[in-house]
C-alpha cells in the first residue's frame, strides 16, 4: 500500500515538472516572438504578429464593424428650392408676371405681342388725316397703299418686388408701326408709329373663382400713348388703367378698365377718342398643343363704336419664330385711325403671343 502511494505521488510530481518545463519553454518562445513583433513597422502586420504570438488566431478576432452609414441631413437650400419650384408646372399668368418666388428680382420679359406682319391688307385706306397737311403745301393727298407691313415690339421690366414676388413695380414699353413697305412711289414711309410707355404695380391675389377659374393678376398704373407727331397729325392720350386676369388651365381671361386724364381743350388733339376706344377691353388667350388663340373686344356702348381683334400663333417652326395671323375690324387700329373704321388681315411671324 505504502509503495503504491509513493508511486502515485512520484507520477504526479513528474507531470507537474513536465508542465512547468513546457510552460517555461512556451513563455520563453512567446517572449521571443513578442520581441520580434515589436520591431515591425507596419501597424497591421505588427498587430497580426502579436495575435500569433499570443495564440489569438484571426478567427478569434471579432470582425471590424462596418462604419455606420448616416443618411445625409436634408437641408433646404435656396438653390434646391429654386430647382423644385421651377420643376413644378407654373400657371400661365404666374410665369408671365414672374410671380414664382424663385424668379429673378429684376427681370425683362415680353409684354404684349411681338410680331412682324409681312403683309397686312385693309379694306379701306385712311387718307383723311393727311388731307389738310397736303392742302397747305398745295399737293394732292398722299397715295397710300392698301397693303403694307405692320410690326409691334413690346417689353416690360420689373423695377422692384417683395421677397415673395407677390407685389412688383413694372415699367413697360410698346411700339407699333404701320409701314408702307410696298409703296415705292412715296419712298416707303412709316405711315404711323405709336409709342406707349407704362408704369404700374402688379399684384397676385390667387383667389379661387367659380367655374374652376383662379384670380391671378391685378395691375394698376399709368399709360401714355401718342404718335409723336405735331399739328394736324398729332394724336395722344393719357390714362389711369387697371387690369384683372384669371385663368383656368390653358385659358386666360382679362379685363381692362381705364380713365382718360383730361387735357385742356386747346391741347387736346383727339377730344372724342373715348367715343371709339371706350373705357375698357375684354380679352382672352387659349393655348393648345403649342398654338395660341387670342382675341380682344373694346368699345363704347353709348356710341356703338368699337373694335375686335383675333390672332393665331403657331408653335415655333424656326428657332423662336412662330407663324402669326391677325384679323382686325372696327375703329382705332392705330391712333391716326382712331375714328376710322376698317377691316384688316395680315400674316407674318411672331416671337410672343401676348402673355
Amino acid at each position: 500500500m505504502a509503495s503504491r502511494r509513493l508511486a502515485q505521488r512520484a507520477r504526479r510530481l513528474t507531470a507537474c515538472a513536465a508542465a512547468t518545463v513546457a510552460a517555461g519553454a512556451f513563455a520563453q518562445a512567446g517572449t521571443a516572438a513578442l520581441a520580434d513583433c515589436h520591431g515591425i513597422a507596419s501597424d497591421s502586420e505588427r498587430l497580426a504578429c502579436y495575435d500569433r504570438a499570443s495564440g489569438r488566431g484571426a478567427a478569434a478576432r471579432p470582425a471590424a464593424a462596418a462604419p455606420a452609414v448616416i443618411p445625409p441631413k436634408e437641408t433646404a437650400t435656396p438653390l434646391a428650392n429654386a430647382a423644385a419650384a421651377r420643376a413644378a408646372p407654373a400657371s400661365m399668368i404666374d410665369a408671365a408676371w414672374d410671380f414664382d418666388p424663385a424668379s429673378p428680382r429684376y427681370d425683362i420679359r415680353f409684354y404684349k405681342e411681338n410680331y412682324f406682319l409681312v403683309g397686312r391688307y385693309t379694306s379701306d385706306v385712311n387718307t383723311a388725316p393727311f388731307g389738310p397737311l397736303y392742302e397747305v403745301i398745295g399737293v394732292p393727298p398722299e397715295n397710300v397703299n392698301n397693303t403694307e407691313a405692320k410690326f409691334q415690339l413690346s417689353f416690360k421690366g420689373r423695377l422692384w418686388t417683395t421677397d415673395d414676388r407677390r407685389v412688383g413695380l413694372w415699367a413697360a414699353y410698346t411700339q407699333q408701326n404701320q409701314w408702307q413697305l410696298y409703296n415705292g412711289d412715296a419712298s416707303r414711309p412709316f405711315r404711323e408709329t405709336n409709342y406707349m410707355p407704362e408704369l404700374f404695380v402688379s399684384y397676385r391675389p390667387d383667389v379661387e373663382l367659380p367655374g374652376g377659374f383662379r384670380w391671378k393678376l391685378v395691375n394698376f398704373g399709368y399709360t401714355h400713348q401718342s404718335n409723336g407727331r405735331t399739328d394736324v397729325l398729332s394724336r395722344s392720350w393719357d390714362r389711369i388703367l387697371a387690369s384683372f386676369g384669371a385663368e383656368n388651365g390653358n385659358l386666360g381671361v382679362f379685363a381692362d378698365v381705364w380713365y382718360r386724364i383730361p387735357e385742356k381743350d386747346e391741347e387736346d388733339d383727339n377730344p372724342d377718342i373715348t367715343d371709339y376706344y371706350g373705357h375698357g377691353m375684354l380679352s382672352a388667350l387659349y393655348r393648345w398643343r403649342g398654338h395660341s388663340f387670342a382675341g380682344w373686344l373694346r368699345g363704347n356702348v353709348s356710341t356703338g363704336k368699337g373694335a375686335v381683334q383675333l390672332g393665331w400663333t403657331s408653335p415655333p417652326f424656326f428657332g423662336p419664330l412662330r407663324a402669326y395671323v391677325q384679323f382686325f375690324s372696327g375703329y382705332g387700329e392705330s391712333l391716326i385711325d382712331y375714328n376710322w373704321k376698317q377691316t384688316t388681315i395680315g400674316a407674318g411671324v411672331a416671337l410672343s403671343d401676348g402673355l
